[in-house]
């Protein structure tokens, strides 16, 4: 590696490789292994880190996921940029598969898992927008430029999973202003904000949720369809965004830590 990744993918479901020419790289946090060694390799005149949220093999259900590991390695090689596709169900009739939406805002439904470096002392990170701003415009500039009229705006649901919503679950995401609803976006985003890290998301719709319309119930096997279907999308408008991005942060993120005094030394590179 010839330079420090100050870019990342976490890929998700059905895109567990998107560098070519990568060198791997094992790297040991104090909260163990990430989910698969991190790959690193050039993007034009950038480099860029990827790693595969469940794994290669997909052998980590959602809420199995080393969360804190992967981005504890993300940082500590450098990286202070994160783009984070991820698939996601439509809570609304007009969110239906292929459809790309840029969240603004997202809601916990999880449970168990653990969200947090800062076990000691009071440590209280903002999450008021828990997107970079950056980021997201970067990913909407670049959706144009492929001809995808993504959808800018709107709230991930984050529920535990790994099993899907029930009707009337999905009802009331609906009903409290959910959009979309995933298995993983959280505490992926609160995590990479207490590293002062940017963090931005485009979601794929893969199946219009259960309690949307009809008498349809979700599959994993249609889920992992349409994500195939749309890969080449997707992977086009990553590459492309890797290219754009400001390198120079110019937001709210890289600032989350100042003034709090912290109980854990941050990984530098």
């Amino acid at each position: 590696m010839t330079a420090r990744p100050e870019l990342a993918v976490i890929g998700g479901s059905g895109l567990y490789a998107l560098l070519d020419n990568a060198v791997e790289h094992d790297v040991e946090t104090p909260y163990g292994k990430p989910s698969d060694p991190i790959t690193v390799a050039s993007v034009g005149d950038r480099t860029v880190a990827f790693l595969p949220r469940h794994g290669r093999d997909h052998r980590f259900p959602p809420h199995r996921i080393p969360y804190r590991a992967n981005l504890w390695a993300l940082r500590a090689l450098g990286v202070r940029q994160i783009l984070a596709p991820c698939a996601v169900g439509g809570l609304r009739p007009e969110l239906g598969p292929g459809t790309f939406v840029i969240p603004d805002q997202l809601i916990d439904r999880t449970n168990g898992r653990v969200q947090t470096y800062y076990d000691e002392g009071a440590v209280h990170v903002s999450f008021a927008d828990p997107y970079c701003p950056v980021g997201r415009e970067t990913i909407a500039k670049a959706t144009n430029k492929h001809h995808i009229e993504a959808v800018r705006t709107g709230t991930m649901v984050v529920v535990e999973g790994p099993r899907f919503s029930t009707r009337a679950e999905s009802r009331w995401f609906t009903s409290i202003g959910g959009a979309v609803v995933n298995m993983t976006g959280y505490p992926e985003a609160v995590l990479a904000r207490e590293l002062a890290l940017c963090y931005s998301t485009i979601a794929l719709v893969t199946d219009l949720d259960a309690g949307v319309e009809g008498d349809h119930g979700v599959t994993q096997e249609e889920v992992f369809r349409v994500f195939g279907e749309n890969t080449a999308k997707l992977r086009g408008v990553l590459m492309d965004a890797l290219a754009t991005i400001p390198l120079d942060r110019d937001c709210p993120c890289g600032h989350a830590l100042d003034g709090l005094k912290l109980p854990i030394e941050l990984p530098e590179n």
